[in-house]
């Protein structure tokens, strides 16, 4: 009888868990364990907006231009300024690089500047393959000495970053850059456009040919019509098409050289550019975000929105 009792209390103990081990809670069930439990819906990213957003792109305006202001590209307000670029476009699901390169001395619209290095911010999607066709679209970072560069070029570069916010469906892969030391060094061709000379530079003879095309975005925030520029004679027929498409008034410009396009089509490859409308706070303290237009930034991003996706 005796051992008959012991034996059910053992087994009582048992079957409420009594042992020598101290009880642990089953754990949570997390998107990490969904995988193992056939019921679980797995969490899904959000899906990114296809509508591009002026908002966005005046935000970037005011923080490039109306806090960290002028941004010489071998200075330290231009390195914040690639700094906090590049952290936006790794948040929204890029892959960022950089490109360092030296800039000599020289004169800076007026204001005697030293040489230093610069860089080039290069943003590419997961898993890009740039010997396959693409396109690039890029708008430059830096400004002169003295200028806060709302419209030369922060409306440029805010434009780059809201399209790199949204799903751009775009014909080919994309590679967006924001390029550094745009801005001359003096007066020739070679005292310009470092950061595109560079980029071009590094891009081997593959890499060259699945170039489908490049897209400058430069100073794309002022007026009511938007200039589309060719570097040569030849008219710049595909943005033409692609602001009709969007239906966005607009002005056909040729022998466009004043941007970093012409690093790319001065090598052989295609480059078109987007903006040139002339602004009394050009180059100026004076280039603040007052200057820039939302309206007109909305007109920008749909038209490259439109060329992108042909």
């Amino acid at each position: 009888m005796r051992a008959r009792t012991a034996a059910v209390l053992l087994a009582a103990l048992a079957a409420t868990g009594c042992t020598d081990t101290p009880h642990r809670p089953a754990p949570t069930p997390s998107a990490s364990s969904s995988a193992a439990d056939p019921s679980a819906t797995p969490t899904s990213a959000p899906a990114r907006p296809s509508t591009f957003d002026a908002r966005t792109a005046y935000d970037v305006v005011e923080h490039l231009a109306g806090r960290i202001g002028p941004r010489l590209a071998t200075g330290p307000a231009f390195r914040r300024a690639a700094d906090w670029s590049a952290q936006r476009l790794d948040a929204a699901g890029w892959v960022v690089r950089r490109q360092h390169f030296d800039v000599p001395a020289g004169d800076s619209w007026g204001v005697a500047v030293a040489a230093g290095r610069s860089q080039n911010v290069v943003a590419e999607p997961p898993g890009f393959d740039p010997t396959r066709p693409h396109l690039v679209v890029g708008a430059h970072l830096d400004t002169v000495a003295v200028a806060p560069g709302a419209e030369d070029n922060a409306s440029g570069v805010g434009v780059v970053l809201a399209l790199a916010e949204i799903e751009l469906r775009s014909r080919l892969p994309t590679v967006l850059v924001l390029f550094g030391a745009e801005e001359p060094r003096g007066p020739g061709n070679d005292d310009h456009h470092y950061g595109s000379r560079h980029y071009v530079a590094l891009l081997e003879p593959a890499q060259r040919s699945a170039l489908g095309g490049m897209l400058s975005l430069d100073r794309v925030g002022v007026g009511t019509v938007v200039p589309l520029g060719s570097a040569t004679e030849q008219p710049p027929t595909a943005l033409v098409r692609a602001a009709e498409r969007a239906r966005v008034p607009h002005v056909a410009e040729t022998g466009q050289r004043s941007s970093d396009h012409w690093s790319f089509v001065r090598a052989g490859l295609p480059g078109l550019r987007i903006g040139s409308s002339p602004y009394a706070g050009y180059h100026s303290a004076d280039d603040l975000p007052a200057v820039v237009s939302v309206a007109q930034l909305r007109r920008a991003g749909r038209v490259v929105l439109a060329w992108l996706r042909g």
